[in-house]
Parts: C-alpha cells; sequence; structure tokens
C-alpha cells in the first residue's frame, strides 16, 4: 500500500477515535428513539453539587429555570405573564404580610402519594434553613391551614414574592434527607430523575403521573459540558440542543438551525460611586475611586459608547443595546435612557466636568488625577473578555484610560468596591434585578449592589416597590427608581453603571426538533421552560 494512502488511514482512524473519546467523555446516550433528546445546557446551569433538590438551589435561586422533577405553585406561560400551576389561586393581605396560596387537589408525586398543602408549606420552611443562594430571609413561616391551603407569613411586605412561588419546587416532606434527597428526588412534574452519572450526564424519563399534559419526548438526558466543548458537540451530532459559544455565532453546523432567543442578560460595568476616603473592608480591600466618583466620567461613559457596534462586533448581532439593566423588562423606564455613541458629547460633559488633556496624550485629567481606572472581568468568558476589550477601546476615544485585568471571580469580589467590574444580571425579579442592585447598603461580601451605590430618593422608591400589594401597580413604581426628577440608576440620572447590552442565548437546535417560538419573551437562559410544547418537525 502507498505509504501516503497509509498515512491517510491512520489520520482517519485517529479522528474517529478521538471523536468516539469525546462522545464517552460527555456520556451521552442518544440513541435513534425519535422520543429521545440530549440537551446540553448552558454555563449558566451548571450540574448542581446537590443534586435535584429545588431547597439546596435547583431551579431557583440565582438562575431560575425549569427543574423538570418537581411542580412549582406558578409557572410562566408564552406572553410571559405569571399564572397558575399547582396553585389555583392566591390572596394578599391589606399590610402585604400573609399570603395565603390554594392548590390542587388532584396531584400524584411520581410515587403514587398524594401532594398536599403540607408538602408545600414543608418545601418553604426547609429552603429558609438550607443555607442554599436561595434567598428565604423573608420569610416567617409557611402553615398549611389544610390540605389545599397554605399560608405563607413574610416579616416585611414584598411584592415580590411572587417569583418565589414561582420558582421553588415542590417536594415531598414524608421521608426527605436533605443529604440523600438530590440523587433520588420525589416529585410531581413532567419528568422522573432516571440516571445521574455525576460529571457526565443526567437522564430524565416522561412521569406518568403527571397531571399536565403529557411531553412529547419521553427521555431528556441532559449534559452540562463547558463552553469550549460545545462547537465539538454540535459538530459530532452527540447532542440535539447545543449552546453556541461566542466564537461560534457566525457558525452554520449541517443538520442544525441556530436560534437566538431573549433573555434580558444584562451586561455592563459596575463603576464605583463612593470617593476614596481611606476607608477598607473588613479584608483590608480598599473602597471608593476617586475617578469614578465623578459623575462627569460616569455620564461621559454611558454617552459616549456605542452600544449598537459593540453589540455586533462581540455578540455578532445576537442582543440588543442595553442602558438600565432592565430596559426590556416590565419595570423598565425609557426616560431613564440617553443617546449614546455621541463622542463629542461626552468630551463636552468631561470638560464641564474639569477634565481637560493638559499634556496632550490624549487621556483627560483633573486636578492632576488622570482619568484612568482598571476594570476587572471573568477571564473565564470570553463574551466578557470581548466586552470588557471593546468598552476599553471605546473609552479611550473619549479621553479615559481603563485598564483591563482579567482574573477570577474571588479576585473581582476583592476589588468591585475600588474598581469598575463587569457583571450581568438576567433575573425578571425586581428585588434582585433593582432592590438588591440599587438600595443603599453596607459594605458584605455580596456582590449586590458592588458600586455602593447610595441615594435615600431612590432608597424611598424601591422600599415603596416593595411593600405595595397591587402587583401591577409595583411595575410602575419600580420604573421611577430609574429616573425621577434627575435622579435615579440609570443614565439619565445618577448612572452608577454603564450597561452596555443584552446578550442572546443563542442554541444549535437539531433541524428534527422544533423548540417553538411561541415562548416567554426575555426568558432565553431557561431553554426547557416550554418543554412540553417541544415536538419533532
Amino acid at each position: 500500500m502507498d505509504k501516503k494512502y497509509k498515512i491517510l488511514i491512520v489520520i482517519a482512524v485517529i479522528l474517529i477515535i478521538g471523536i468516539v473519546i469525546f462522545a464517552s467523555s460527555m456520556g451521552t446516550t442518544k440513541d435513534d428513539n425519535p422520543r429521545h433528546i440530549v440537551v446540553a445546557m448552558h454555563n449558566n446551569i451548571a450540574e448542581p453539587d446537590s443534586g435535584f433538590d429545588p431547597t439546596l438551589g435547583w431551579g431557583c435561586g440565582h438562575q431560575n429555570y425549569n427543574p423538570l422533577v418537581q411542580s412549582t405553585l406558578f409557572k410562566t406561560d408564552s406572553n410571559g405573564t405569571i399564572v397558575n400551576d399547582l396553585a389555583t389561586d392566591y390572596e394578599i393581605s391589606s399590610d402585604g404580610l400573609k399570603w395565603t396560596v390554594h392548590i390542587r387537589d388532584d396531584v400524584k408525586f411520581s410515587d403514587n402519594t398524594t401532594l398536599t398543602a403540607s408538602d408545600v408549606a414543608f418545601t418553604f420552611n426547609q429552603a429558609k434553613i438550607s443555607h442554599s443562594e436561595l434567598d428565604m430571609t423573608n420569610l416567617e413561616s409557611a402553615n398549611a391551614t389544610d390540605n389545599t391551603t397554605i399560608e405563607f407569613n413574610l416579616k416585611e411586605p414584598r411584592s415580590t414574592f411572587i417569583y418565589d412561588l414561582r420558582y421553588v419546587g415542590i417536594i415531598k416532606e414524608d421521608g426527605y434527607n436533605n443529604e440523600t434527597y438530590g440523587e433520588n428526588p420525589i416529585g410531581s412534574g413532567p419528568y422522573i430523575l432516571k440516571q445521574w452519572d455525576r460529571g457526565q450526564q443526567a437522564i430524565f424519563e416522561v412521569n406518568p403521573n403527571y397531571y399536565g399534559d403529557e411531553p412529547y419526548y419521553t427521555q431528556i438526558t441532559l449534559l452540562f459540558p463547558d463552553e469550549a466543548s460545545w462547537l465539538e458537540l454540535a459538530k459530532s451530532g452527540e447532542a440535539d440542543v447545543i449552546p453556541v459559544p461566542i466564537n461560534g455565532l457566525n457558525e452554520t453546523i449541517e443538520g442544525y438551525d441556530k436560534i437566538s432567543l431573549s433573555a434580558g442578560r444584562a451586561q455592563g460595568i459596575s463603576l464605583p460611586y463612593q470617593e476614596d476616603t481611606g476607608l477598607t473592608t473588613d479584608a483590608g480591600d480598599p473602597v471608593g475611586n476617586n475617578v469614578t466618583a465623578d459623575d462627569s466620567i460616569r455620564k461621559a461613559l454611558n454617552v459616549g459608547i456605542n452600544r449598537t457596534e459593540i453589540v455586533e462586533t462581540t455578540y455578532s448581532g445576537h442582543g440588543a443595546p442595553e442602558y438600565t439593566g432592565v430596559d426590556s423588562r416590565d419595570y423598565g423606564n425609557p426616560d431613564a435612557i440617553v443617546e449614546d455613541g455621541d463622542i463629542n458629547e461626552a468630551k463636552r460633559i468631561l470638560e464641564e466636568g474639569g477634565w481637560s488633556d493638559t499634556n496632550g496624550d490624549g487621556i483627560v485629567e483633573k486636578d492632576g488625577m488622570n482619568a484612568s481606572f482598571k476594570l476587572y472581568y471573568p477571564s473565564e468568558y470570553l463574551d466578557r473578555q470581548s466586552l470588557s476589550v471593546a468598552f476599553s477601546e471605546q473609552a479611550k476615544e473619549i479621553g479615559i484610560n481603563v485598564e483591563l485585568v482579567g482574573t477570577d471571580w474571588d479576585t473581582i469580589y476583592a476589588n468591585m468596591y475600588n474598581s469598575a467590574a463587569l457583571m450581568q444580571q438576567t433575573s425578571p425579579d425586581p428585588y434582585k434585578s433593582i432592590y438588591q442592585q440599587y438600595h443603599s447598603k453596607e459594605i458584605d461580601t455580596n456582590y449586590m449592589n458592588p458600586n455602593l451605590y447610595n441615594n435615600s430618593k431612590i432608597d424611598d422608591i424601591v422600599e415603596q416597590a416593595m411593600t405595595t400589594t397591587d402587583l401591577d401597580a409595583s411595575n410602575s413604581i419600580w420604573a421611577q427608581a430609574a429616573y425621577t426628577d434627575g435622579e435615579g440608576f440609570g443614565p439619565a440620572g445618577d448612572a452608577p453603571w454603564v450597561w452596555v447590552a443584552t446578550y442572546n442565548y443563542t442554541y444549535f437546535v437539531s433541524d428534527d426538533i422544533n423548540i417553538s417560538t411561541d415562548r416567554p419573551d426575555n426568558l432565553g437562559n431557561d431553554i426547557l421552560i416550554n418543554i412540553l410544547e417541544w415536538k419533532p418537525n
């Protein structure tokens, strides 16, 4: 045999072995059954260390998504409205401290036992003491008053409590063990956990006791790959639904459609709002930054950067400009938005604020201080690295030097009170996206309100929004916090952030599958939110 052909055969064998090794390392069990699918999860939904236990964060907490195994009291319909699931209706007391929820009486757990109000109360009380990322600190107690009624008693009124009721999956009280439940969860959702191979996959099969419509896909295999392997996973055909990495947004792969889903996933730059007065954190890290504490710096950046250009270059158009972090939510405020991409206006704002380039180096100064600061970003994410580079380059055009520091989250958290930090938020819950982000607070180790934004007028507004019992009215109150009479967290107000873009969640979806575009807007981070509507093409 010709030597050249021997070499080609060897190369071909190596490639085949490589694909086999890659597939086996992911542990996929993709088969020919048309009602079985394999879904690779986006890195915002990691494999749960503690298993599939909602009281420890599965399906809720920092990220919100379909828990599959468990049902929730409420769900989100295709219009994005929160509607009944296990619940049949609810009432809120006049003081906002008691929420009474009534539930269905025809729901069975996967082990054929009946789900009652006692299981619901137990779930929330367990979540309260679980010390997970799920924030239940405002829940005083949950009590079942009969088999179909639960009373939730809050420490303080919270109009956003509906989001906790929406996302916490209900577990079975009898026999619950917090050390073992996550591996063998019993729930009333559309699926049952069939098999969990840690570090590889979790396989779910349809729950015959499910009270809702039976899903077409009777088995779902979830993979939790890192972003570096997404493209190869799609090219090998080992999964039906796969996230698209930022370096693959312009790629096409035979056999897959590319679907871009809005998620309200706002990415932006937190700018320290306080001056450096010598104050330090308990760990000794400095607090405050004299450059970013100057409002002309913050306002000039908000006006001067070109968000549309960043969306096109960084995300290949799979996103939208973002100005307040909540532009697309029901509580967004268009009055808080400014015209951007105006370099001349940005330079005018700086000059009016006392900043000028006296030495001709292209960077403005004020009182002997250069307009220069560090921007920390998580180096593990390609999209955030790309955004940081684009932001730095555009900032230099208006005379501001942004020094980039790609690092880990511990280092970012240690420096977020003294330097700019690239953050993101996705939650539709205004308690997380507005109250925690902008209500004044003490220095702590949490990542909420990293720039220590402090405005007593805005505090009053968000407190009012939190305590109202009229949920529709609360949206208009939340909106006022972004801009009211020249103040607010938006760029037209105090501008403590430079929100830049919302980055869509983009997926390669097998052209054999229709995941339905009739799905809630701005919840693209939860790819499985409408799994019951998925059908074959």
